[in-house]
């Protein structure tokens, strides 16, 4: 009687059968992050200080009313979000700003840091003023953006009274969407902590599980061998 020869069994070709499943989901995560971090915004953040600290404004410029001798800044840079966005450069002090502005009955006064940003952040064939510092003179209750038409005209706004452009700069443009900002940028961010760069803990995730489905495979199709 003929024997059959004996053929090798199908497990071991369990991994490489599993491999294109398993690198599909690696990809397909590696793609949301790099889209995550390939997203910016160009616009101009607004900006309080307090104790010598820059804090990002949790109201526009229309509805603030701030306070004589209150500091309060603009910042134009690329950012991702209002977490991510970049703070206005270098010390501002009201006492330096408005050293030469005298209290005056109904008025206030307001030292405002205007931060034009980097050329790196500026809108193609622009060029941003440098930064400077201006104490704005204004009713007792005027807002933050009547300070700054004030001292810094023209203004731009949108048709959602989005503010596009402080004396003139950028010309065109307003909260436009671009790729991700320069390195130059991030490094002035405001957040504290882990780096921007690199790998996200999503994407470490992502990596993880991945990698987990791979090896489970390989140790189920080894035990069937066995």
């Amino acid at each position: 009687m003929s024997r059959r020869r004996a053929t090798a069994p199908a497990p071991l070709r369990t991994p490489l059968l599993l491999a294109p499943l398993l690198l599909a989901p690696l990809l397909l995560v590696l793609a949301v992050a790099g889209r995550a971090e390939a997203v910016g915004y160009r616009y101009w953040s607004f900006w309080d200080r307090t104790g010598g600290t820059w804090t990002y404004a949790t109201q526009g410029p229309s509805t603030v009313r701030p306070s004589d001798g209150d500091v309060e800044g603009f910042r134009f840079a690329v950012s991702a979000d209002s977490q991510d966005a970049t703070k206005p450069r270098g010390a501002a002090d009201f006492t330096a700003v408005c050293h030469g502005t005298e209290a005056r009955h109904g008025t206030k006064r307001v030292a405002l840091v205007l931060d034009f940003g980097t050329a790196a952040d500026a809108p193609s064939g622009e060029t941003p003023p440098a930064p400077r510092t201006v104490c704005a003179r204004i009713p007792s209750d005027a807002t933050t953006a009547d300070a700054l038409a004030s001292v810094a005209k023209p203004l731009r706004y949108d048709t959602n009274a989005l503010l596009c452009a402080i004396a003139g700069y950028p010309r065109t443009g307003c909260g436009e969407q671009v790729s991700a900002p320069h390195e130059s940028t991030a490094s002035a961010r405001p957040r504290s902590g882990a780096p921007h760069h690199g790998p996200s803990a999503g994407l470490l995730a992502g990596v993880a599980a991945v990698a987990l489905l791979g090896a489970a495979a390989i140790w189920q199709a080894r035990r069937r061998r066995g």
